[in-house]
């Protein structure tokens, strides 16, 4: 089983469908392929064990962290003798999927974590446009940058607003965009989280929780500091 991980838009779902088209392993589109943000779909695994049981070869299941309660039946499909299905799984990078699945498929999963366009990636001579309109596919690619500017606007409100509260995290869609604005500013240098608390009038130890869901969904990326010895315990701030 592989998980495939990354944010809205990176591009998940259509690299499992190129996948899936280069005929690597069988696979029946009609059959094997369950998106849970379309109600047939869904429709489809209201018993998901007669659904899922039958199939053989490649299953893709695109945004599986609307469903945990997936995890146990397909950890009981992967165990099956001769394996007749693979099972490749989409998550929008939620610390529900990669909690629930180190809990009940551990030693059978294998994450990949999918980033939108590097520089190695876009080249070189795209630099400029990458810095400014970020690597995420429909913007990177925008016809202009009015639209690239829009579409990111469009995306920041549909995360903050829909995203983060399915993943079942309660902070206010304002809050968590000042947070981000701020952290911004941050860009490449060490967090402080006491100085952000101070600006946005809450702890610290809220700030490192706003980081955390930032963080965990894909966000923003921390860099942990390097540490000589790790045989002595030591508390180092790390760059976002």
């Amino acid at each position: 089983m592989v998980a495939l991980l990354g944010p809205r838009q990176s591009g998940k779902t259509t690299l499992a469908r190129k996948f899936a088209a280069s005929g690597a392993l069988p696979f029946d589109a009609s059959l094997a392929y369950f998106d849970l943000e379309d109600p047939r779909q869904i429709e489809r695994l209201v018993n998901a064990r007669l659904a899922l049981e039958p199939l053989r070869g490649l299953v893709v299941v695109d945004e599986v962290q609307r469903r945990p309660d997936l995890f146990p039946l397909l950890r009981v499909l992967a165990d099956r003798e001769g394996t007749p299905a693979r099972f490749l799984i989409l998550g929008s990078a939620s610390r529900d999927l990669i909690r629930q699945s180190s809990e009940s498929l551990a030693g059978r999963i294998h994450f990949i974590d999918l980033t939108p366009f590097s520089l190695e990636e876009a080249g070189a001579e795209s630099v400029d446009a990458l810095w400014i309109r970020g690597g995420f596919p429909p913007s990177f690619l925008a016809e202009s940058d009015q639209i690239s500017w829009d579409w990111r606007a469009n995306y920041i409100r549909t995360f903050l607003e829909r995203d983060v509260p399915e993943l079942g995290i309660r902070v206010p869609p304002l809050t968590l965009r000042r947070f981000w604005m701020m952290l911004a500013h941050y860009h490449g240098q060490l967090f402080n989280a006491s100085e952000i608390g101070k600006n946005l009038g809450v702890a610290h130890t809220t700030v490192a929780r706003y980081l955390d869901i930032l963080t965990g969904t894909l966000m923003v990326r921390a860099l942990p500091p390097w540490l000589e010895n790790i045989g002595k315990r030591q508390i180092k701030t790390p760059k976002i």
